[in-house]
């Protein structure tokens, strides 16, 4: 039987530390716990139907999380990850944008839903952000060198 105590591949927890130091597990991090603080406002209000939108972008970001620290996307090659997480983030920062903006100007019906409002927008902004990031990560891999202008033809 195989040894199972020293094995080569750190532990999840280890791959947890080390991909939380980074930026991109940082910003994915804070997607995950703002959007479960906005379930939770809008959970506890009278606007309950909001709460799709937090909830589907918590699990999109807890998927890209666990796929990122697991080194998962450098094994599935059938799918363009970074090409997915930008769609993912752009769609998350315009749909976060527009359902606070609009329960911020519906009114203030109770405090919760302002609550979830106001961190709507400050989520939008993180997911923004991070569209930012994968935008100028795939602006860094199509940079080409310059052609050659010898004149020596």
């Amino acid at each position: 039987m195989a040894d199972t105590t020293a094995s080569g591949s750190p532990s999840c927890v280890e791959r947890l530390k080390s991909y939380m130091k980074t930026q991109k597990g940082f910003i994915l991090a804070a997607e995950i716990l703002v959007s479960f603080i906005i379930i939770i406002c809008y959970d506890s209000s009278w606007c309950g139907g909001f709460t799709t939108l937090p909830i589907c972008k918590m699990t999109f970001a807890t998927i890209f999380f666990i796929i990122f620290m697991m080194d998962l996307d450098k094994q599935i090659l059938v799918i363009n990850w970074v090409w997915t997480d930008l769609f993912r983030a752009a769609v998350g920062a315009i749909f976060y944008i527009i359902t606070s903006l609009i329960n911020l100007t519906i009114g203030s019906r109770d405090g919760a839903c302002m609550a979830g409002a106001v961190l709507g927008l400050f989520a939008g902004l993180i997911f923004a952000y991070d569209t930012y990031t994968i935008y100028l990560q795939i602006q860094s891999t199509r940079q080409h060198p310059a052609a050659p202008t010898d004149d020596r033809v």
